[in-house]
């Protein structure tokens, strides 16, 4: 079963004359240990299609399947409790609350969402992600590529199925574009993920098992590895 799967999804803005079709109707599918490019310029429905796969959103028509469950017959409640317990997000801000600390960035997570990864667990995702000695920072007092790393802890820490990163590269050089993508990558096979990263950088494809292009609000599959 997909992790999270898409028919014939399709986004429309406004009408009449200033109809725009920000997505067109859209096939896509996603397993667990895949790690996904959507890549295409700004304007080219790559937002669009982050946010509805995100359930930030509904389609104009089309399903959104997240583990079997038709998301787009839920009530707004009914998404926003999906999302809690299956997504991560990873954004080009990272996110951050500025007058917490990284430990305390986790504990705001536990008063929104319980069965969060146990300590054990928790103190390994921190050295994994090389965290460990930032626990007491402030987002201030964080570099470009930390801060995007408690970003990627904060999203982990849910425990969710799907990780889905909006630029998470954009404010970052390039060894340390690299360095996230290969977090992201080891993160993805290590815990049987499905992610999913929406970007502009084609610095980024050749981690990735399955690369589309996203033109015009037309999404097409452009490369795809053979998984080991």
């Amino acid at each position: 079963m997909a992790v999270l799967e898409m028919k014939q999804v399709r986004k429309i803005f406004g009408s009449g004359h200033t109809e725009v079709e920000a997505l067109k109707p859209t096939d896509f599918s996603s397993q667990q240990g895949e790690l996904i490019a959507v890549i295409g310029p700004s304007g080219s429905g790559k937002s669009t299609f982050l946010t509805i796969a995100g359930g930030l959103q509904t389609p104009t028509s089309g399903q959104v399947f997240m583990n079997g469950t038709d998301i787009t017959k839920l009530k707004e409640k009914q998404r926003s409790a999906i999302r809690l317990k299956e997504i991560g997000f990873v954004l080009q801000s990272s996110n951050l609350v500025p007058f917490l600390n990284v430990k305390q960035q986790m504990r705001l997570l536990d008063k929104v969402k319980k069965h969060n990864l146990p300590s054990e667990k928790l103190q390994e995702l921190y050295q994994t992600l090389g965290i460990h000695k930032l626990l007491n920072s402030f987002p201030s007092d964080l570099s470009g590529g930390e801060k995007q790393r408690v970003a990627i802890a904060k999203a982990l820490y849910t425990d969710p199925s799907i990780i889905l990163a909006d630029e998470p590269t954009a404010s970052l050089d390039s060894d340390r574009a690299f360095e996230v993508m290969e977090m992201l990558q080891e993160i993805t096979t290590k815990s049987n993920k499905t992610t999913i990263v929406v970007t502009h950088d084609t610095r980024l494809i050749d981690y990735c098992d399955k690369v589309y292009q996203i033109t015009d609000g037309r999404l097409a599959l452009q490369t795809e590895q053979a998984q080991s």
